[in-house]
């Protein structure tokens, strides 16, 4: 069982499928997520704050060409409350302090800026389409034999695109892990440590917490996993029958963004 649930104080949501699909927000996300940022004021002036944060896997691009794109779509988000599994990915090599080989998109590696990459002694998998090929996934397949850690960015099976549903970077970290007998560090959802990290600095404990994605596993169970309630949204990369998947069940299984803020505005405020 969950612990026992207190005030609610902030809400983590997740954007590609949620909020949006690459160049299209979902209908009425603009709206419901100014409906939610009026309601923090509210909230605030009654002296009891409400916390945003928007937490990602994407890792095809920076963190700037997110925060544009998001602006482009009409939302309104300032760059600190944007946590990133890319900027978790950064944190663990700084504490490691390894020269990684990066298989990352090339619009991500602005967020990679002043790490050293030459003479490789780590692997970092995100989504990298052009990478994924027999030479480069040798490339790495013989640094990981050779005692380098494999860390994955994320583990999704798939996401959605505007033409359907396209493979993630699990799959490749998957075969790595295989080929080498080798365990991945991963450090984006569902990792409970992506959703503490994200939580730090608010004042907010899990328990004080919902988390709205598109992804049973890695949104929802992840952020129940953590200690947050979890409410699943049937956009983006959602099929079917995915609210089954997961044990305990997702705390709430709605339509779309919008469905998921009215029912925190009258049901969790």
């Amino acid at each position: 069982r969950m612990a026992a649930r207190r005030a609610l104080k902030a809400v983590l949501v997740d954007l590609s499928g949620t909020l949006h699909v690459e160049d299209s927000a979902v209908p009425g996300a603009q709206e419901a997520l100014k409906r939610q940022v009026a309601s923090f004021c509210f909230l605030w002036l009654r002296g009891a704050p409400l916390t945003i944060r928007f937490v990602t896997n994407t890792t095809k691009e920076c963190k700037k060409d997110l925060l544009e794109r998001l602006t482009r779509l009409g939302f309104d988000i300032a760059e600190h409350e944007i946590f990133t599994s890319l900027t978790a990915a950064r944190n663990l090599l700084e504490q490691k302090q390894v020269r990684p080989l990066l298989l990352v998109d090339e619009k991500a590696l602005p967020d990679f800026t002043g790490i050293t990459t030459d003479d490789p002694n780590a692997v970092v998998v995100g989504l990298a389409p052009e990478h994924f090929h027999y030479e480069m996934m040798n490339k790495a397949f013989r640094l990981i034999l050779d005692g380098a850690p494999l860390i994955a960015i994320h583990k999704a099976r798939y996401f959605k695109k505007k033409n359907g549903l396209a493979l993630g970077p699990g799959p490749f970290v998957a075969g790595l892990e295989y080929a080498t007998d080798t365990k991945a560090t991963v450090v984006g959802k569902p990792e409970k440590t992506f959703f503490l990290e994200a939580l730090r600095g608010t004042s907010c404990a899990p328990e004080e917490a919902v988390m709205i994605g598109d992804d049973c596993r890695d949104d929802v169970g992840g952020a129940q996993n953590a200690g947050m309630r979890g409410i699943l949204v049937k956009t983006g990369k959602y099929r079917p029958a995915d609210e089954n998947k997961i044990d305990p069940a997702p705390y709430l299984t709605c339509e779309s963004f919008p469905e998921a803020v009215e029912h925190i505005l009258e049901h969790l405020l």
